[in-house]
């Protein structure tokens, strides 16, 4: 610091803190060995605040004694730390800050990755890039890979993560050596907040209002206290020594256990109408920063607990196709507990981090069904169907990273471990139908026998995850200014899965019982009186264990041949072994084992145009690989989807070769204009099936001999002082970006005739359209965010024999928020509308195009809404 004796070191990262400073204007010197100097004026301290300053230094022309200092000022300073940001990344990537996070109303991360370019959401929590469905995207947290959430999908529910817990989301679109080769859309590095400026405790509490479920008749199933935390309290779940499988299917009970043991059930099926209450949002997050030692070394802390609960209902959702007429009200309790604690110390030229992360999501779902199903009650008939659908997920997630400078020519050493545990457990799925015949006539429960579609599901998910890997970066000279990268790294996944489908089967010449009503059905006396035999499904696919080994080593050369022109360059080698089986009986089951070793090469080509503008260039070669359940065998009934979702083992890895082209203006800070094209090949592309030939619909997965992906992408964010000079114009930011996909897949030629040869891909949209207004007014104090979304037209379900595929039509997406700060600007009041417009979602089945309706009621699929939310929250940070 000019003028005075105060000085530091930056540690690994770059990063630096000099304390201790009275208010004032300061001017500061950086040095470093090999690039010129730099002085940057007008710096000011302000009592008990910290000042942020990231500083850019450009490489030194000269090997000339003579030393060169560049001025700037302040201003100009963190002008240019954000070009460095935005310009030098070695892939073509897009992301979204802290910052904007904290200016959208965004509640989780799935809410933020629709603002990234090129990404869309599907069912509010799953990641679509560039067209890409979920299981063509990868995801990281801190720098160790993310799992899948899901027990019937290759995803990562992105709704679990709190958005305010996240520092940055940056999305790579090209591969480069060092990150995992499996993946086509979009590798999702997400990062959470690590050692923070200053010390701070923040305190926020927001309520938010639904337009049709808020204040509204709420029905649900049983509920206890411990929902509202997100805990079952273990009454819905299989008592310890509930009788086997064995016991049951061969009838190994006597009379007397059968009634403890149905008793040990949880058969409160009353239904209970309350009002829905608001929307509740809770957050404590604690910063702490220390500087130790006479080096100034620093330990950070922050500390994070978050709580939401949301109670919604889609009142209305249709479904008229084939022989089913239903309308269907769908009540949802949410709730969503989360808590993260990361520590890292920073000393020298070195930094170690653990980062720690659970987060808990509670749905519990009570649907009403009501209409026809001409396949089993005829023009005549109607059905009451009630679905009580617990799903419970968890995440654990802890991660030890070290980072080191060593040697003269600062090299970078940087290693990383990782734990992971997933649970996804439904503890008690029920499902009851009741049917009357004709208008007029009881309706009949049917539970004299035992199907997937009556049964009480209850399964249990677990998957560990263990990772490490070691990066180690040289500077060398090699085509002139180079660095090579090397790193070796490991993961092992095991996951076990367990099913069990029971079912109370009636067996009294008496029907009049079965007249009850829901609440009464089984009751205590019934149930004492012997009336109902336990029953269960088995089937040794309803069991499997898994494990999967991935083994790989890179090395790459990141070399600036000359001022402009700059080329990453590498190879990566992946080892894959995976096996699968399930429960073994005396007739062996079906097993699944992958053993694959692949060469990944890629390239990345930086051409500097401008000082403002790059041209870039890649090629990569990516894999695909099957996810546990997409190979398992396991059943499994999907009552919203009316069908049966299964596994295939003979699945095989996909590859796929990926080409891009990107140009890419930055204006000013944070402004930006950009156009991209990519293409993708695949071979063995794994796509889902239908078999829809029978009256029950099956979903499988198959690879496809190729498939294809091709799209342009166009980003702009600019502030609209070009519009005017005024104040109000240059406090005024409009954003864009907009792309173009287009992709074929080819059913499998099998000689099942289907009504298509081939489609697009499964949710790949043939456009998408993110937009954004912001504006500030009163020195940031008063803030206003105006965001759109729209998706084109898009495959929900892959058709079959009987019916084409399910298409998802577009629906426009409006969100707003106005902040206001407060009390110093220590406070924060803001109010928020998403989903505004509140347009139904609509899916339905088309052929070339157009409506199709072979036979049946309709051709619609599913049509609902899920209301409009609005939003009222208060931060503070002491």
């Amino acid at each position: 610091m000019e003028g005075t004796t105060k000085g530091s070191a930056t540690d690994v990262e770059g990063h630096y803190a000099l304390s201790g400073l009275q208010p004032g204007k300061y001017t500061i010197l950086v040095r470093y060995i090999g690039y010129q100097s730099k002085t940057i004026s007008d710096v000011e301290v302000k009592a008990g605040a910290t000042t942020p300053l990231d500083i850019t230094l450009g490489q030194s022309e000269s090997k000339a004694l003579s030393e060169v200092v560049i001025k700037a000022t302040y201003r100009q300073e963190s002008v240019g730390a954000l070009y460095a940001i935005q310009k030098n990344s070695v892939s073509i990537s897009d992301g979204i800050s802290s910052e904007l996070i904290r200016r959208s109303p965004d509640r989780n991360t799935s809410d933020v990755l629709k603002r990234v370019s090129g990404a869309t959401i599907q069912d509010n929590k799953f990641v679509v890039v560039r067209g890409l469905s979920d299981r063509y995207n990868t995801a990281s947290l801190d720098g160790s890979p993310l799992p899948s959430t899901e027990p019937n999908r290759k995803a990562f529910s992105f709704d679990i993560v709190p958005s305010n817990l996240i520092d940055n989301i940056i999305i790579s679109k090209t591969a480069t050596p060092d990150l995992s080769g499996d993946f086509a859309g979009g590798n999702v590095q997400i990062l959470t907040k690590d050692i923070p400026e200053q010390n701070f405790v923040t305190v926020g509490i927001g309520y938010s209002y639904n337009n049709q479920s808020t204040f509204k008749d709420f029905k649900s199933g049983y509920r206890n206290a411990s929902d509202y935390f997100g805990f079952d309290d273990g009454t819905r779940k299989l008592v310890s020594n509930f009788p086997t499988t064995t016991q049951i299917v061969n009838r190994q009970l006597t009379p007397t256990q059968t009634i403890q043991s149905i008793r040990s059930l949880n058969n409160d099926f009353n239904v209970y109408n309350n009002k829905a209450l608001p929307g509740q949002n809770y957050q404590l997050t604690i910063g702490n920063v220390k500087e130790i030692g006479a080096n100034k070394n620093r330990f950070g802390t922050t500390i994070a607990l978050t709580y939401r609960n949301s109670q919604t209902i889609a009142p209305d959702q249709i479904q008229r196709f084939s022989d089913f007429d239903y309308v269907s009200s769908i009540n949802k309790f949410s709730t969503n507990v989360g808590a993260l604690a990361n520590f890292a110390y920073s000393f020298g030229k070195n930094k170690i981090t653990l980062k720690n992360l659970y987060n808990r999501v509670f749905d519990d779902q009570f649907t009403y069904r009501t209409g026809k199903n001409l396949g089993t009650g005829g023009e005549t008939g109607d059905n009451h169907y009630y679905a009580y659908d617990l799903l419970e997920k968890g995440l654990f997630k802890t991660n030890l990273e070290g980072e080191h400078q060593i040697g003269e020519k600062n090299s970078k050493l940087k290693w990383n471990l990782g734990y992971s545990n997933v649970t996804n457990d439904q503890p008690d799925q029920r499902k009851v139908n009741y049917r009357s015949s004709a208008p007029g006539q009881p309706y009949i429960a049917q539970v004299t026998g035992l199907q997937k579609e009556n049964a009480r599901l209850f399964s249990h998910l677990n998957e560990n995850i263990y990772s490490g890997k070691v990066d180690y970066n040289l500077p060398v000279d090699f085509l002139g200014k180079s660095n090579l990268k090397v790193g070796v790294s490991s993961q092992y996944r095991q996951r076990d899965f367990a099913a069990r489908f029971l079912g109370l089967v009636y067996n009294n010449p008496d029907q009049s019982n079965l007249e009850r009503p829901i609440s009464t059905l089984f009751g205590p006396n019934i149930i004492n009186a012997g009336y109902y035999n336990l029953d269960e499904l088995s089937n040794p696919t309803d069991t499997y264990y898994a494990k999967s080994y991935t083994n790989s080593g890179y090395a790459m050369l990141d070399s600036k041949l000359n001022e402009k022109l700059r080329i990453v360059y590498g190879l990566r080698v992946e080892k894959f072994d995976l096996n699968l089986r399930t429960a073994e009986t005396n007739q062996t089951q079906p097993r699944s084992k992958l053993d694959n070793l692949d060469f990944l090469p890629s390239v990345n080509l930086t051409y500097a145009l401008t000082q403002k503008a790059n041209f870039r260039a890649s090629y990569s070669r990516t894999v695909a690989r099957p996810e546990f359940r997409e190979l398992a065998n396991f059943a499994y009934y999907d009552y919203e989807l009316l069908a049966t979702v299964q596994g295939e083992p003979t699945l095989k890895r996909t590859t796929i070769d990926n080409a891009d082209l990107r140009y890419e203006f930055y204006p000013a800070a944070g402004q930006i204009f950009s156009v991209s094209a990519f293409y993708k090949k695949f071979a063995n592309a794994i796509e889902p099936i239908i078999d829809d030939r029978n009256s029950s619909t099956t979903i499988s997965y198959f690879n496809s001999k190729s498939a294809y992906v091709y799209g342009f992408e166009l980003e702009a964010r600019k502030s609209l002082d070009f519009i005017d000079e005024s104040k109000f114009f240059k406090n005024t930011t409009a954003y864009a970006n907009f792309s173009i996909n287009r992709s074929k897949v080819t059913n499998p030629d099998d000689g099942i005739v289907r009504l298509e040869k081939s489609r697009p891909l499964v949710g790949q949209s043939p456009y998408v359209i993110n937009a954004g207004l912001t504006h500030t007014e009163m020195d940031n104090k008063l803030s206003l965010n105006i965001l759109f979304n729209r998706l084109g037209k898009r495959i929900f379900y892959a058709g079959g024999s009987t019916y084409p595929s399910v298409w998802e039509s577009p629906r426009n997406v409006l969100d707003l928020q106005v902040g206001y700060k407060v009390i110093k600007n220590r406070g924060e009041i803001k109010l928020s509308g998403s989903d505004i417009l509140n347009q139904k979602y609509n899916f339905t089945y088309e052929l070339d195009g157009k409506p199709y309706v072979p036979s049946g009621l309709g051709n619609i699929f599913r049509n609902y809404n899920w209301g409009a939310n609005y939003s009222l929250s208060f931060n503070y940070s002491f």
